[in-house]
């Protein structure tokens, strides 16, 4: 692709854009978002994205749209990943709910600049060091056991990072509004919103560890890279709270994307030996029988990853449901029926 330094300049302004109008037009006053509101705006951002993938397709030819697509729905399952974490953060902190979109929105900017900030970063490696794709695929393969089989059960708010923060920063005990500090007696204190921020801050950090090496995977293209992550992370903060009690029913989540993280660690792998320089590897020739694999299987295969693991965690917990219904009804207990309204993790 050529892409001018004009594109860039207008690429990101416009993301910086929406991200400004999406503050000023409903984050800035405190509210919990209707269904109908996030579903509107969900539907817009993912049709946004699919569009502007065609448009590349159409521009740039359906090579580089492939790639987009690929990167883009490999970002958006690890950043439905990422939403679960800040749901276990912001249930850690009893975040209100009328101000869980500012806390989103943060996280989501933050977000954004970090990966941004690891694309660069990719890019010039990339560029400079063919070795590189050696050290994206073994990481990727460790990052893919350790979300395959490593408990996450723990909780972000009070982990040994946020211990720390607590023992050098004084902390106030209870909200103030969405206020990030409050004076009492004279003194300065951070609230319990400040803390959060930093918790959604430490989670992003690590997330873009996970996020940058898998779709250099899928595409060397610095700007499929970037618009990808951008509009998987645009509407997010809707998604939130549009499928906020159905996140917690995605038991194979994590599995899927950890079968995904493994194809594209293998992916990158053949891709280093088919371009090998590392003089202690076969002499430093590159291995021309290892295979490419094409960018038309790698999108079908994340699709089918996706769709497998999604319908296979609907079908478990409709089950449990069901078999819970079950015990509680021959116990002689009527079965809960009452929807669940507050999002606490299992």
């Amino acid at each position: 692709m050529n892409i001018t330094p004009l594109v860039w300049i207008i690429t990101i302004l416009v993301t910086i854009a929406f991200f400004v109008y999406e503050f000023f037009a409903h984050v800035r006053k405190p509210h919990e978002p209707t269904v109908g509101e996030s579903a509107r705006w969900s539907a817009f951002y993912i049709g946004l994205a699919l569009l502007f993938g065609v448009g590349i397709g159409m521009v740039s030819g359906w090579e580089f749209g492939g790639e987009y697509f690929a990167g883009y729905l490999t970002e958006k399952a690890l950043s439905i990943d990422n939403l679960f974490v800040f749901l276990i953060v912001m249930a850690g902190f009893a975040v209100p709910k009328i101000y869980q979109q500012k806390v989103l929105m943060i996280g989501i900017v933050i977000a954004l600049i970090m990966r941004g900030a690891f694309i660069a970063v990719g890019a010039t490696l990339i560029e400079n060091f063919s070795w590189i794709f050696y050290l994206f695929g073994a990481l990727l393969l460790v990052l893919a056991y350790r979300q395959a089989f490593v408990s996450g059960d723990h909780n972000p708010a009070d982990g040994r990072f946020m211990r720390f923060v607590r023992r050098i920063l004084p902390v106030s005990d209870e909200y103030d509004g969405d206020r990030l500090t409050v004076v009492k007696a004279g003194r300065r204190f951070v609230t319990p919103m400040f803390l959060v921020i930093i918790a959604i801050g430490f989670v992003d950090l690590i997330f873009a560890v996970d996020s940058i090496p898998a779709i250099y995977g899928l595409t060397e293209e610095a700007y499929i890279v970037f618009t990808a992550n951008a509009f998987a992370l645009m509407g997010l903060r809707q998604l939130y709270f549009l499928i906020g009690g159905l996140l917690e029913r995605l038991v194979y989540l994590a599995q899927g994307l950890a079968v995904i993280l493994a194809f594209i660690g293998v992916k990158l792998v053949l891709h280093a030996m088919h371009v090998n320089e590392l003089p202690f590897i076969n002499g430093g020739e590159p291995m021309l029988w290892a295979p490419e694999i094409p960018i038309w299987f790698s999108l079908v295969f994340i699709g089918a990853t996706i769709a497998v693991a999604t319908v296979a965690s609907l079908a478990k917990t409709r089950r449990d449901d069901r078999r819970a219904a079950l015990d509680s009804s021959s116990a002689g207990t009527p079965a809960d029926t009452t929807p669940r309204t507050d999002k606490e993790p299992s």
